[in-house]
């Protein structure tokens, strides 16, 4: 445990950072997953709307730098080209 004052409010601040990132990478993953689900259901216009809902989260994740922007691009990249296949078959 920290002694000195300013180390002390630096933990109480890591730990609620803490926490805020884990919630939105946490809601980030769901989002993901809710596209996949839509995905294997073939079900299109549930797909589309959690993608809908994903996109935003993911740019957000990646703009503050809880996920690498990279991925964040991988991610939109892959939903949306598995998206644009089930269209595309239907």
């Amino acid at each position: 445990m920290p002694i000195i004052k300013s180390a002390e409010k630096q933990l109480r601040k890591s730990r609620t950072r803490r926490l805020r990132n884990r919630a939105a990478k946490s809601s980030v993953k769901t989002a993901i997953k809710k596209v996949r689900a839509g995905l294997e259901e073939r079900d299109r216009e549930g797909a589309e709307k959690a993608f809908a809902h994903a996109v935003p989260l993911i740019d957000k994740a990646a703009g503050k730098g809880l996920i690498p922007k990279n991925a964040a691009a991988r991610y939109k990249s892959r939903l949306a080209r598995q998206l644009h296949a089930l269209t595309r078959s239907s």
